[in-house]
């Protein structure tokens, strides 16, 4: 149904319309008397397990940036994730890059974005957070810094974020491999990322009850790179990796190279991720035993896809591309089937 009538209907629409407009619906669809409760007893799938030692509901969750702002966590646990990761939230709110800023390639099922983390900011998103939350789902805060804020003063933009979120969400991801906020990226070299990472694991073991750290990547680093990677996370001790971000690369698109072009900057998410997202979890896997925890995300639209991830050593998968094209019964398909 989905892909037959209401997929062709939001693609009428630019994504970035698309996006809130499907969102508007879902929420005027859980204030219809009892429609809640029938989307969880239909989309609900219970395979609990704990990672990182969080029990979560089940193993499929909804990436970042589907919703940056938190307003959307009930309809997105009534569609059957078993966690939801918001942001990536900056200290300060931002427009984010000049539209249009979001793009499809149907041919590769495919997004290319430059969002640039628009977002409202740390105190709209903690509003949200505090408002009443479904019973079980895990929420996952992933933090960025300002545009604005240069990277010798990046980790303040984390730590403001961190101590801000760290009653209200249930663990971290550190977002350094954005393509979209420039110079980024240069926070995965070793030196910065060990330093930022070794300074939120110090202030995390300072709390009561510490909570998991994740550091989510880039599909575009080196073997080298992850050797580094690898290294950096047994060096500071966080929970483990996400992996991973969009590509830069246009490698292999059966989209024409002259419509990628017209497009131009961003980063590429969906099927083309695919393969290059198991075989950085395999080799992260391969050097990180458990209990680093795994999460695996890029290119996944169905059970395949997520069971391929998952015997890779993925602890727990993430979707978003593969959300906007298989529909709102990806989550329970794939848990169906992975059970």
């Amino acid at each position: 149904m989905y892909r037959l009538v209401f997929q062709p209907l939001l693609f009428l629409l630019s994504p970035e319309k698309a996006h809130a407009v499907a969102l508007a619906l879902l929420e005027l669809l859980l204030h219809i008397p009892g429609a809640e409760s029938l989307l969880r007893r239909s989309l609900n799938r219970s395979s609990p397990l704990t990672v990182a030692g969080i029990r979560f509901p089940n193993p499929v969750g909804i990436a970042a940036g589907f919703d940056k702002n938190g307003k959307h966590i009930r309809a997105l646990a009534a569609l059957g994730f078993g966690f939801i990761e918001v942001g990536t939230v900056t200290p300060r709110p931002q427009a984010g890059n000049p539209r249009p800023r979001l793009f499809r390639l149907p041919a590769d099922r495919a997004l290319i974005n430059r969002m640039g983390f628009n977002n409202d900011g740390l105190e709209a998103l903690i509003r949200q957070l505090q408002r009443p939350r479904p019973a079980g789902i895990v929420i996952g805060g992933n933090i960025g810094k300002n545009k604005d804020t240069p990277n010798e003063q990046a980790a303040d933009d984390y730590i403001a974020c961190f101590e801000a979120l760290f009653s209200w969400v249930d663990y971290f991801a550190v977002n350094v491999s954005s393509p979209n906020t420039p110079n980024l990226r240069a926070l995965q070299d070793r030196e910065p990322l060990t330093r930022l990472l070794a300074e939120l694991q110090q202030r995390n073991d300072n709390q009561a009850n510490p909570k998991p750290i994740f550091l989510k990547i880039a599909p575009d680093l080196t073997d080298a790179q992850l050797d580094d990677i690898v290294a950096i996370v047994r060096e500071t001790r966080i929970a483990g990796i996400i992996a991973a971000n969009t590509t830069i690369s246009r490698t292999g698109l059966k989209t024409p190279a002259e419509t990628t072009e017209r497009i131009g900057a961003g980063g590429l998410s969906g099927y083309p991720v695919r393969e290059r997202s198991t075989q950085i979890v395999r080799y992260l896997r391969a050097q990180l035993p458990p209990p680093f925890a795994i999460i695996g995300v890029g290119g996944i639209d169905g059970p395949e896809s997520a069971r391929e991830k998952i015997e890779a050593g993925a602890d727990l998968v993430q979707v978003y591309t593969g959300f906007v094209y298989a529909g709102p019964t990806l989550a329970a398909d794939i848990v169906a089937k992975l059970k």
